[in-house]
């Protein structure tokens, strides 16, 4: 995996323990675990930081950090991870998680006319939350296991193709046997 590339991008757990704001946290930013990129940590991180994407609230990287640290999983890229949803993608998401929960418990999609107001999610919301959240929720959970697996596959198959190089390299290396 691209290690080097990454750990460019993280930011340094140093620097992160003599920011203030962080300070209240103590030495748990510090644990090796969280900042190690194995196979293990970043497939935990892949899990929740796409499980916690489809939490439809603000804060979610919160979430995933906090997630991040109880389970030990690579911290900067579950929070990262979360940003796959924004202001752009996350509309469809949840329209898409909410066609899914509807077809799924029988209740057929709402034809609603969505207000960005208190007042629609007070009435509106109401209608809609049983097929909403579980959709969500089912959502949330195939992404987690996709992305857990995934990484585990996409990890073994550079390590198998990164075996069969170096033994190419070797087999190069060694000069035929002399009869």
């Amino acid at each position: 995996m691209p290690r080097k590339f990454l750990r460019k991008l993280f930011p340094d757990p140093e620097k992160l323990k003599e920011h203030k704001h962080l300070q209240f946290l103590g030495d748990t930013l510090h644990l090796p675990c969280l900042w190690h990129l194995n196979r293990r940590n970043v497939a935990s991180a892949f899990a929740i930081g796409l499980f916690c994407m489809w939490i439809p609230v603000p804060f979610q990287s919160i979430i995933a950090a906090l997630l991040a640290v109880f389970f030990r999983a690579n911290l900067p890229l579950a929070v990262v991870l979360v940003f796959v949803t924004n202001p752009v993608t996350m509309p469809p998401m949840l329209y898409a998680a909410y066609l899914l929960g509807a077809a799924i418990v029988g209740h057929p999609p709402a034809g609603f006319n969505f207000e960005p107001s208190l007042d629609w999610l007070m009435n509106g919301l109401i209608l809609i939350w049983k097929p909403f959240l579980l959709g969500i929720f089912i959502s949330a959970v195939l992404s987690s296991i996709s992305g857990y697996y995934m990484v585990h596959l996409l990890w073994r198959l550079h390590l198998i193709r990164h075996l069969k190089e170096r033994r190419e390299r070797k087999h190069r290396k060694t000069p035929p046997p002399q009869d």
